[in-house]
């Protein structure tokens, strides 16, 4: 067998080794489909201010970034500086968000609008590695949001108060 047919048995050998697994999961196998929604309790909306429509209908859209004046003054985003609220929030319907795509996505699915920014933890989310869900193991679960545990607005993680070690062992009588 002459050098280059070696070259190329490699090569082709190389490519179904790197190319076949990516087809078997894009085929979707079923323990790996991950369905596009999931089961999620209400956004925790501030009462009175959900759903924004009923100050906004009608309202003219001032897309300028400026600090914010009435019912929205406590809000200061620190979350993305340099951001402003139509990065995230649908100027045409404020009761929606607004993917960076422009996919339009309910608040009940912001985890799409989260997982933009923050993929890892998005997978890690769906998999059940990061957050809180609920339900059963063989049934229908309940996830929390990311807005459950992490204000959208200033999502800097506040202090919190370790707990004590673990119990050794040999110190248990």
């Amino acid at each position: 067998m002459n050098t280059t047919k070696i070259i190329v048995s490699a090569c082709a050998a190389f490519c179904v080794a790197l190319f076949l697994p990516c087809a078997a999961i894009s085929a979707g196998s079923p323990e790996r489909d991950v369905p596009k929604k999931f089961l999620v309790p209400p956004p925790p909306f501030s009462e009175g201010i959900f759903p924004c429509s009923q100050c906004h209908e009608g309202m003219p859209v001032n897309r300028t970034p400026r600090k914010l004046e009435g019912m929205h003054q406590n809000i200061e985003l620190n979350h993305m500086p340099g951001g402003w609220c139509f990065d995230c929030h649908n100027a045409n319907n404020r009761n929606t968000l607004r993917l960076a795509n422009g996919k339009i996505v309910r608040f009940e699915e912001s985890y799409n609008l989260c997982g933009q920014c923050h993929g890892t933890i998005l997978r890690e989310w769906k998999a059940g590695l990061h957050g809180k869900r609920t339900g059963m193991w063989n049934g229908e679960k309940q996830y929390r949001l990311c807005v459950h545990c992490h204000w959208p607005h200033d999502p800097r993680f506040k202090p919190i108060k370790p707990l004590p070690p673990p119990v050794k062992p040999s110190d248990i009588k």
